[in-house]
C-alpha cells in the first residue's frame, strides 16, 4: 500500500466493516456469491445450538460422517465418542468435518432437517445470497457473498460459545484411550497483536482460502471478510495488510490528516 492508498489485498472478494456503524471500510466484489467452504461451520454451530439438544451428550462417529465429497481424512476414527460440546469445539476451532457432519446427523429429523434449519437461519438473519447443502462446506453448493458473510459473523458473535470456541488456540482430546492436539486454523488468535472475538477458516478447491473474522481494530468492533485467497498465507497476510493500514488511517486522522489529504 501507499502512504494514503488503501491496501492492496490479494484476496479476490472482501470487504471490511465497522459493525457498530455499518461503515464498509473496503470491499471488493462484495456481492459476488462464491463457495464459502468450512465458513460453513459457522451456521452449522448456531443451528445446533439453537436446537438446544444436550452439549453433554454423546455422540459416535459412524460411516455416515466420512468424505465423500473431496475424500479428506480425520483423526476422528470410527467409533470414537465425543460430547456435543466436544464436537462443536472440535468444528469451530480446527474445522474438523467429521466433528461438523455428527453435529448435523444427530440432529432431530437428521441431516437433511439440519440442512433445512441452516437455510431457514440464514433467511431469518437476513442472507439473501447464501445457501447451504451440508454442515461441513466441502460441498461447494454451499455459497455466500462477503456482503452476507458480514451478517452471518455479527450474527455467530451474538453466541458466547461461538467466541469461544471459535478463537481458542487448541485443544487436547482423548480419542481412543490416546490424547490428540487440535489447533487453531487460524494462526492470528495467537498472536498477542490481535483482539479476536470470532474466527473461522475455509477451504476447498472451488473456494480457495477463506477467512472470516471479527476483532477489535483500533477500539472498535470490525468485521473482516476474505474471500478466494489464492496461496496458503495469502488470506493471513491481507488480514495483517488490514490491520497495518487501519492503524496507519487511524493515526493519520489523529494527525489531523483524513485518508486523501497531502501531509
Amino acid at each position: 500500500m501507499d502512504r494514503l492508498g488503501n491496501p492492496q489485498l490479494r484476496s479476490a472478494a472482501f470487504v471490511v466493516v465497522n459493525q457498530a456503524t455499518g461503515e464498509v471500510i473496503l470491499e471488493k466484489k462484495s456481492d459476488s456469491v462464491l463457495p464459502i467452504a468450512s465458513i460453513t461451520k459457522l451456521m452449522t454451530a448456531m443451528v445446533v445450538l439453537d436446537g438446544g439438544q444436550s452439549l453433554s451428550e454423546e455422540i459416535v462417529i459412524t460411516e455416515d460422517d466420512l468424505d465423500t465429497i473431496k475424500g479428506t481424512g480425520s483423526r476422528l476414527a470410527l467409533g470414537t465418542r465425543l460430547t456435543r460440546e466436544q464436537l462443536l469445539h472440535l468444528a469451530l476451532m480446527s474445522s474438523e468435518n467429521r466433528a461438523a457432519s455428527a453435529l448435523g446427523r444427530s440432529y432431530p429429523g437428521g441431516i437433511a432437517a439440519f440442512v433445512k434449519a441452516m437455510n431457514v437461519k440464514a433467511r431469518l438473519v437476513g442472507l439473501g445470497d447464501t445457501r447451504f447443502s451440508d454442515s461441513t462446506g466441502l460441498d461447494p453448493t454451499n455459497v455466500s457473498s462477503p456482503r452476507d458473510l458480514v451478517r452471518m459473523v455479527s450474527a455467530a458473535s451474538t453466541y458466547p460459545l461461538i467466541r469461544r470456541f471459535s478463537t481458542s488456540s487448541e485443544d487436547h482430546v482423548e480419542i481412543r484411550g490416546r490424547m490428540h492436539r487440535f489447533g487453531n486454523t487460524n494462526s492470528l488468535v495467537r498472536s498477542p497483536e490481535w483482539e479476536i472475538d470470532v474466527s473461522k477458516t475455509g477451504y476447498i478447491r472451488e473456494a480457495g482460502r477463506c477467512l472470516v473474522m471479527q476483532a477489535r481494530l483500533l477500539n472498535q468492533r470490525v468485521i473482516i471478510v476474505l474471500m478466494d485467497s489464492e496461496g496458503r498465507y495469502t488470506r493471513t497476510a491481507d488480514a495483517v495488510r488490514i490491520k497495518k493500514w487501519l492503524e496507519a488511517v487511524g493515526a493519520q486522522r489523529v494527525a489531523g490528516l483524513a485518508p486523501g489529504e497531502n501531509g
